[in-house]
């Protein structure tokens, strides 16, 4: 092994140790990846955990500058197949490895500038910063199931979106309490949280996430066997998760955080194995 291989699987370590530290939910249905995408799917989320936590961290710092300095540097680790940065040097090596495209990675750093100056969103805006801090990431890991093959890239890229849609929906749902009383957001809108929570409101934006969730389970199916058993999970984890929110008021979700204990997580595990076996062998019949 050279030394150049060494920093690559010293870095791919790197962004699984930041996924890990950051994500129990998501190093899980990772683990459950065939093991020749694992580490780039790690190299995804580590780079995003990075950007997230410069707007939603460093209040002390200029986050401004910290996020145009990592943009800077994730485009230039990009276009010279190198950077300094453990986080980065992984993440452009499957940027690279993957030929995913440069305007998901632009469109995800809007989103994540967005949290900087805005605290309330229209409609229009929600769908913006939703694409890019959400489905822009499906996309990316999208193109790993898919090994790269972009016709069944293509034919996926709806359901992707939808799962990527209803993760991030049902988060700002779970983290209410933090981003209003912590970081000043209100992503949803027509809620106002400084007067009364308006359920009709939740419902209409809960049926919208009950559609984007079934959307996204068409293309679940359709997975590759290495990607199948680990999505399929992250999936039915975040379903129960929402079922758990929806049967919660506003009002409570401001005063806790409504979580899936790490037992009831563990437990999904051999039911989603089946699950993905049995579609498996649905399509082979």
């Amino acid at each position: 092994m050279t030394n150049i291989e060494r920093y690559l699987k010293a870095s791919l370590k790197s962004s699984k140790s930041v996924t890990k530290e950051f994500s129990t939910s998501f190093s899980l249905g990772i683990k459950c990846l065939g093991k020749d995408i694992r580490e780039s799917v790690y190299s995804i989320y580590g780079f995003v955990r990075v950007a997230d936590e410069i707007v939603d961290t460093f209040f002390d710092s200029n986050q401004e500058i910290l996020l145009d300095e990592f943009e800077a540097a994730t485009y230039s680790a990009i276009e010279e197949g190198f950077s300094t940065n453990v986080i980065l040097h992984s993440f452009q090596n499957t940027v690279n490895k993957f030929k995913i495209d440069k305007h998901l990675v632009e469109a995800f750093f809007s989103s994540m500038r967005s949290d900087l100056n805005k605290n309330k969103h229209s409609q229009q805006s929600l769908d913006d910063y939703v694409y890019g801090s959400a489905e822009v990431v499906g996309l990316m890991c999208l193109k790993i199931f898919v090994y790269g093959n972009q016709k069944s890239y293509d034919s996926l890229i709806l359901s992707a979106k939808k799962l990527g849609s209803a993760f991030q929906k049902v988060n700002f749902f779970r983290d209410m309490n933090e981003d209003f009383f912590e970081k000043g957001r209100i992503y949803f809108p027509g809620f106002d949280l400084e007067k009364n929570l308006d359920e009709a409101v939740k419902k209409k934006i809960e049926s919208e996430i009950k559609s984007e969730f079934d959307e996204a389970r068409k293309g679940i199916y359709k997975l590759p066997n290495s990607s199948r058993f680990g999505v399929m999970l992250a999936y039915r984890y975040y379903l129960k998760l929402f079922k758990k929110l929806k049967s919660t008021s506003s009002k409570k979700l401001l005063r806790k955080r409504v979580r899936v204990n790490n037992f009831q997580k563990i437990i999904l595990i051999p039911s989603t194995y089946f699950l993905s076996i049995f579609s498996f062998l649905s399509k082979k019949l």
